[in-house]
């Protein structure tokens, strides 16, 4: 069993972040790069990963982004991928799973009762099987080198009573909650911590246009007064993610404007 270096030495600065070509995603990614970190995303659509790649190298040191498209339900896309990342960067230090889907049919979900079974298996597909196999690729060789930092994008929707989200996707979002306290409870010793954000209402492309009745109910109940922003979920990820957050393990944070205040 490999001995956890300092929670203040991270091995090395070399993250993975799916769904990263958009929303939280890419913000992630963005501030990954920020700080120094050599970044790997993926995401299944090519013209999104072509437009991201874009994006950042004209910010950042093309030698620093891998770009490339895999769909997250394809477990052996998956291997391959984290392979050629070690092959050519070393083992990363950080995984952010932030792909996510929640279907909807003119602007909403679809009824419990109307829930085909084929939508349901293809949100968890991608929404929490997906993050487990992306964990269970990556967290060996980060227990191997003692140390490592995963950040699961959770949901308010998973913490208290949906408004917008349907079944499927709440299920999924919970469900990494769950995930994330089993990796904590076998891998905490082995310099491995495995937290999970539960963003309120973020304007993505998948939340827009701003104005939207959506929108317009969410921000009545936000007593930050806004919609919240990309920045603003991975900004949080930042701090989780770095040596400082070493003791931190199996938490749910929010960021969500106080929408949602436990007790």
């Amino acid at each position: 069993m490999a001995t956890p270096v300092s929670p203040f030495a991270p091995v090395s600065q070399i993250a993975i972040v799916t769904g990263g070509t958009s929303g939280i995603g890419l913000a992630c990614v963005r501030r990954l790069l920020s700080s120094g970190y050599r970044v790997a995303l993926f995401s299944q659509q090519s013209y999104r990963v072509d437009e991201a790649k874009a994006l950042l190298t004209s910010y950042f040191d093309r030698d620093n982004v891998i770009a490339e498209t895999v769909d997250i339900r394809n477990v052996g896309a998956i291997a391959r991928f984290v392979r050629m990342v070690i092959d050519r960067w070393g083992t990363p230090s950080v995984l952010i799973c932030s792909a996510a889907y929640s279907p909807k049919r003119n602007g909403a979900p679809a009824r419990f009762d109307a829930i085909a079974l084929e939508e349901w298996n293809d949100v968890l597909s991608v929404n929490l099987t997906g993050a487990m196999v992306c964990c269970q690729t990556v967290v060996p060789a980060m227990a191997s080198q003692g140390f490592g930092r995963i950040v699961f994008i959770g949901s308010v929707a998973a913490r208290t009573m949906p408004r917008i989200a349907g079944a499927s996707y709440v299920a999924s979002k919970a469900g990494l909650a769950g995930l994330a306290r089993t990796l904590v409870n076998e891998y905490a010793g082995r310099g491995v911590t495995v937290n999970t954000i539960a963003p309120g209402r973020i304007l993505t492309e998948m939340t827009m246009p701003s104005d939207s009745p959506a929108n317009r109910a969410a921000l009545a109940r936000i007593p930050a007064g806004r919609l919240g922003q990309p920045d603003d979920v991975a900004a949080a990820v930042e701090f989780l993610t770095s040596a400082s957050a070493g003791f931190i393990n199996g938490a749910i944070l929010d960021v969500n404007g106080g929408e949602f205040l436990p007790t």
